[in-house]
């Protein structure tokens, strides 16, 4: 089997000597640009990376001349490779510079930066013509039939150094990337790491610009990580299915490229565009058509949550869907499905000719209702005219976060009636037994042992204690209290809203 594949290898290369270069280099470069894309991808730095690319010319023209005019030497790989990591780290710094201490925005300094690069580069090309020999046209669109000895091995060391640099430091790029303030609070080296992916990134420029040249090298770098992020939700999955994407799409197009006898660089950058447009559309997650299919089969949050309160409200009676849709001024056909999306969540029981509630149903249709009743009371103290509260707080309802809520019913004081005078559901999501309460929450009928007491109420109440609440007075703003202490006597006491918040209770 393997002599036979060696054999093989040793026919091809025989019959065609370009065809074994131009695909090891394919493969080296694909997989650089495609692992260093997914960073650029995630950190929103794609122009950037562009702005690198750019850069590049006035780096290897500034590498040819210090080998040619300095040393006498004709200009090789190397000095070529080390100008145009040099320029990009220029680039980058300049466009960080520049963006803070003016108060021109990041995107206009990149594009002036990057042209004035490129154009720098292109100055000195023809300022120095009678001693720089660069082949401009296939600076500008690659030529992947010519890759020497000296460019394989460029692009292996590039390769090499690349990945060893991603798989050292992935913990710490995996936290930049997502969050750059909690890595400089653990000790990251953020902008070391900044400078060291601008690095990596011209490295990939370099190496790619000789394969689809200096404009489409950008394609290399994003179009394989921009497809990869359409199918992933992690960034370790993202960096292999970069990379196969890369492989893949640089194969595809160089066999397109002999068939149609055109340029391979700008094929392969064809079809990689082709393949992040075909999983646009086809992502099962993040596609089109699956965005299109969510926005068809998505239910209005608000109806769902007022048939819910259509049917708290008929008491226990079995309410029809015409019933409920006369209730909210709406067409049956228009609730049909929302109704039968809450029969299939467990929060209705029935069919079209009588919905009830089942006890999670009830359970949310009194928290839906809660916010509703506490919204319109906030209104009231906002100073919202009495006609227009139940519309606001119709619309405001549909907020009903929990912490929202409690934070709401907090800085009102905990009240027990809305401004029509009926009765606020109480916080029952909270009120079971052996949780951890405040006293203010509770209502007349609760039970429970003082766990803790803070300093508005230390002189008054021991923990251990046991408090039965009572109802309350001065409208709601006193909460009386029976407490029992541990020789069984009684006393009564009256706290307001921030003696009663001071109060933490373990209910019975």
């Amino acid at each position: 089997m393997m002599a036979s594949l060696y054999d093989w290898l040793v026919s091809v290369q025989q019959a065609s000597p370009h065809l074994m270069k131009a695909l090891l280099a394919g493969g080296l470069v694909s997989t650089t640009c495609a692992l260093i894309g997914c960073f650029i991808v995630l950190r929103r730095t794609s122009f950037l990376a562009d702005a690198v690319a750019h850069s590049m010319l006035a780096g290897v023209v500034a590498g040819y001349l210090l080998m040619k005019l300095v040393y006498g030497d004709s200009a090789h790989t190397g000095a070529m490779l080390i100008g145009s990591i040099i320029s990009g780290i220029i680039t980058v710094a300049m466009v960080s510079f520049v963006s803070r201490a003016s108060r021109v925005k990041e995107d206009a300094v990149i594009g002036i930066m990057y042209t004035g690069i490129f154009a720098l580069g292109g100055v000195m090309v023809s300022f120095f013509s009678d001693v720089i020999h660069i082949d401009l046209y296939h600076f500008v669109i690659g030529s992947l039939l010519g890759v020497g000895d000296a460019d394989l091995w460029m692009m292996g060391m590039v390769s090499c150094v690349v990945v060893v640099f991603i798989v050292m430091t992935f913990r710490w790029l995996q936290i930049i990337t997502f969050d750059r303030v909690m890595a400089a609070s653990i000790g990251i080296p953020v902008v070391l790491m900044d400078y060291l992916l601008t690095m990596s990134t011209s490295l990939g420029v370099v190496s790619g610009v000789r394969m689809v040249g200096v404009i489409l090298v950008v394609g290399l770098l994003i179009a394989p990580a921009a497809t990869a992020y359409l199918l992933c939700d992690r960034l370790r999955n993202m960096l292999w299915v970069s990379a196969l994407l890369g492989w893949t799409g640089f194969l595809m197009g160089y066999i397109a490229s002999e068939y149609m006898n055109v340029a391979p660089g700008s094929a392969i950058v064809v079809v990689l565009t082709a393949q992040f447009m075909l999983v646009f559309i086809i992502a099962p997650r993040y596609g089109l058509l699956a965005d299109w299919r969510r926005r068809l089969t998505a239910l209005p949050q608000q109806e769902v949550e007022d048939i819910l309160g259509s049917v708290l409200r008929a008491d226990g009676e079995a309410l029809s869907l015409q019933q409920i849709a006369g209730y909210l001024d709406k067409r049956p056909e228009r609730l049909r499905r929302a109704a039968a999306s809450l029969d299939r969540q467990g929060l209705l029981a029935g069919d079209a000719q009588g919905y009830t509630l089942t006890d999670d149903g009830r359970k949310e249709a009194r928290r839906l209702l809660r916010a509703h009743r506490l919204w319109e009371t906030y209104l009231r103290e906002a100073g919202v005219h009495e006609e227009n509260l139940h519309a606001h707080a119709h619309v405001l309802e549909h907020v009903h976060d929990e912490d929202a809520v409690d934070y709401l019913d907090d800085k009102l004081g905990h009240p027990l009636t809305d401004p029509h005078g009926s009765e606020i559901p109480e916080d029952f999501l909270h009120l079971v037994p052996g949780e951890l309460v405040k006293l203010a929450i509770l209502r007349e009928g609760h039970t429970g042992r003082i766990h803790s007491i803070g300093n508005l109420v230390s002189d008054q109440a021991i923990a251990g204690e046991t408090v039965a609440v009572g109802p309350r007075e001065d409208n709601g703003r006193i909460w009386v209290v029976s407490v029992t202490d541990a020789s069984g006597n009684i006393r009564t006491l009256r706290l307001d809203h921030d003696q009663a918040d001071d109060v933490s209770i373990r209910l019975d």
